[in-house]
């Protein structure tokens, strides 16, 4: 069991930022992610497509922005429960009971549930005895692109992200594009440079064709796909990856007696808690008259959630406004070094 000031749901940057809140308030949190990466959207979707609408940011790409935000909140020592997802929420007295998949327990007065659209899994392949290859050779995500050097590598799906690893992959490794359809419907300009490698033989295209089976034992030898006029081909491959998008759910969220309004979370702009007192939803996930998707929204809602779990987590002290410039007390959690 982990005793704790707030548990954090959702390590994206909103999630990350209201770390940073937290924390400067002199809160300690624990953040969960059914992920098996910090970042969130951001890194699963487009880790290196770029972002321009960060404040004082002119332009960072979700990996560069994760990054930043895991720096500023280094000071406060959170940990990340990865790779987890939240199953249970009760109530017991004051605080609150979080269980996840992997039975781990959490009592805190505050939630904040900053999971995006909800939790999301990738669209799998629907072939028989592929789960067996599954982190083995058959990939749904990309950690380290240096894992696939010089390795023969397969890529299935037709959108910004098949396209963009197999631009990049091909760098390093034997890449074949396998898509369903003749046409990509990606970015014109990735599908622009990915026909250009291959014509300039750095990159293989397969259209319109499906993955049909895949053989192997403890590592995959051979898979065959199939065209739409029912044609099938061998290829030899030591890796195959799937870009199909993800499937978007609630989960277990929505079995935690919280109001929803069409798959989001309906709060009060004034510290963005639910219906249920210490629960509360920030980015993405929730939803108010005037709500705008952006990640600097979260940042904002992040700030004042923050604030009001302070009051649930030490409700014998008073809580008082401070500036980081003038703080000693949040420079001193933030570890300011001051010259003499």
């Amino acid at each position: 069991m982990i005793k704790t000031d707030v548990v954090v749901i959702g390590a994206g940057p909103v999630g990350l930022f209201a770390v940073h809140q937290l924390g400067i308030i002199g809160l300690k949190a624990e953040v969960v992610d059914n992920l098996d990466k910090i970042g969130g959207q951001c890194i699963e979707l487009y880790p290196d497509k770029p972002i321009y609408d960060i404040p004082a940011i002119s332009e960072c790409t979700g990996e560069s922005l994760t990054k930043s935000l895991l720096e500023q909140i280094k000071p406060f020592k959170s940990n990340f429960h990865l790779n987890e997802r939240v199953q249970a929420v009760s109530k017991e007295e004051n605080n609150w009971k979080v269980t996840t998949s992997k039975e781990k327990i959490f009592i805190a007065p505050s939630i904040i549930i900053a999971g995006g659209v909800g939790s999301f899994e990738p669209r799998k392949f629907l072939i028989k005895g592929i789960e067996k290859f599954e982190n083995k050779g058959v990939f749904y995500s990309i950690k380290d692109k240096n894992y696939f050097k010089n390795k023969k590598v397969c890529i299935f799906g037709g959108g910004d992200s098949a396209l963009d690893w197999a631009i990049e992959l091909s760098k390093l490794a034997e890449v074949i594009l396998v898509h369903r359809r003749n046409e990509f419907r990606g970015a014109g300009h990735s599908a622009q440079i990915a026909k250009k490698l291959e014509k300039e033989g750095k990159l293989k295209i397969k259209t319109p064709f499906q993955i049909n089976s895949i053989e192997g034992e403890n590592k995959i030898d051979v898979i065959t796909i199939k065209s739409e006029d029912g044609k099938i081909e061998k290829i030899a491959t030591d890796c195959v990856l799937g870009f199909f998008g993800l499937i978007m759910k609630l989960g277990p969220i929505a079995e935690w007696g919280l109001n929803l309004e069409k798959k989001t979370i309906p709060v009060n702009t004034e510290n963005f808690q639910t219906n249920k007192k210490g629960i509360f939803a920030i980015g993405d996930i929730c939803v108010y008259p005037g709500k705008l998707k952006l990640i600097l929204s979260g940042f904002h809602e992040g700030a004042l959630a923050a604030r009001a779990c302070f009051k649930l987590a030490r409700p014998n002290e008073t809580y008082r406004f401070e500036y980081t410039t003038t703080s000693k007390n949040m420079q001193e959690r933030l570890g300011v070094k001051k010259n003499d």
